[in-house]
């Protein structure tokens, strides 16, 4: 396998600019995440129909160059399940690439899996194995040997060829704009996700009211600046449970927060006070300083109402050949049930672009009883049935 190590500015400035004459890049990155506070980038991996690069970050290279060239207008960028990879690039730059195209959204347009592994996604369109030999290597050392550096290359030799298969079935289906739609969409998350105050990721905080939100955002500061000192991922200095179950307690007694299960680990013994300084200074918050949950109280009603449509919306899903984990969430039916049934709010995603034409429509007719569900053949691959109530079927 050849490809140029690039390792020095001006090898780097090199590369870039014969990348900016080529329409195309392909590109993956190798990361360490679980003992840092943000992900390290180790190695980048680079395709271009002119050749193989890979771009070494661990020396005194200013990768600036390469994320403008990311960022540009000038190529179209491919890449799977490229979240990691763009919040390298944002993070550097402040910016996202203006024309990308994921190979893992892509696939879930055309009805494969989603989110699909890229090993799969080769296997389907390609009938390629990737080797697994170097999953748990450690890409910070130094230096890295062939058989390291070719495994990594594999993750883009493959992705011009899936690219162009998955950009002619896009065609044939007439899903194009649809994928320049949820390219957008998922910018869109992504820079939502790394502007948005990070104590609303805590997972666990959906039911909490507003002064258990005050706890939990005092000691989510508390915890992002002692990780961000130590170089440590926040979960590691005070785990989400621990947070979530200090703010449903709401007490600021040292006593009471040591007899919480998980509290009595001796690398939290220095820090009891600060969290009951955390949780105290939350309780004292007047309640129009408390923060307000996004998401409001979950009605049961609606709850129970978008389970069942959940289920009709995967074999609505499959019949036109889209991954229903792509189309929709559980919080997605939801919304959308609520807005037809109470008419407030901002208009959900299942009702806006094709996931209204594909899936909306007929979510609004279940809604009205106007269409109905019935089990047809249950040994069939789709044994659900849609029918009118004038007995026509869908």
């Amino acid at each position: 396998m050849e490809y140029t190590y690039v390792r020095h500015d001006r090898d780097l400035q090199d590369l870039c600019q014969q990348l900016a004459s080529d329409q195309y890049i392909f590109f993956d990155t190798e990361f360490i995440s679980e003992d840092v506070y943000l992900p390290d980038l180790c190695l980048i991996q680079v395709a271009s129909r002119s050749g193989l690069s890979v771009i070494d970050p661990k020396g005194m290279l200013d990768l600036t160059p390469f994320w403008d060239l990311i960022t540009s207008d000038n190529v179209t960028v491919v890449a799977h399940a490229a979240r990691e990879e763009f919040l390298f690039c944002f993070r550097a730059t402040g910016k996202w690439p203006t024309r990308l195209f994921d190979t893992q959204v892509a696939a879930g347009l055309i009805g494969m899996e989603f989110p699909v592994s890229l090993g799969n996604l080769i296997t389907r369109l390609m009938g390629e194995r990737l080797p697994k030999g170097e999953t748990r290597t450690n890409w910070r050392g130094r230096p890295l040997s062939k058989q390291q550096i070719e495994y990594a290359l594999n993750d883009v030799i493959f992705l011009d060829n899936i690219y162009q298969q998955l950009v002619a079935e896009i065609e044939k289906l007439g899903r194009t704009e649809w994928m320049v739609a949820e390219m957008n969409r998922f910018q869109q998350a992504w820079e939502d996700y790394s502007t948005r105050p990070g104590w609303r990721s805590v997972s666990g905080i959906g039911n909490l009211n507003r002064r258990s939100l005050a706890i939990v955002r005092e000691l989510w500061n508390w915890r992002d600046h002692h990780a961000r000192a130590q170089n440590v991922p926040p979960r590691r200095v005070l785990r989400d449970d621990l947070v979530v179950e200090l703010a449903k307690r709401k007490s600021s007694k040292v006593s009471q927060i040591k007899a919480l299960r998980g509290m009595n680990r001796r690398d939290l013994d220095p820090y009891i006070q600060d969290l009951a300084d955390c949780v105290r200074e939350a309780l004292e918050l007047p309640d129009d300083e408390c923060p307000v949950n996004q998401r409001g109280n979950a009605n049961s009603q609606y709850t129970v109402v978008g389970q069942f449509l959940t289920a009709a919306l995967g074999s609505i899903c499959r019949e036109a050949r889209i991954a229903p984990s792509l189309a929709c969430t559980v919080q997605d039916v939801r919304d959308l049930v609520a807005y037809h049934l109470d008419g407030a709010g901002d208009l959900p995603p299942l009702a806006k672009g094709w996931r209204a034409e594909v899936i909306g429509q007929t979510i609004e007719d279940l809604l009205d009883g106007s269409l109905v569900v019935r089990i047809g053949d249950p040994r069939a691959d789709e044994p659900l049935a849609f029918q009118r109530l004038n007995n026509s079927t869908e």
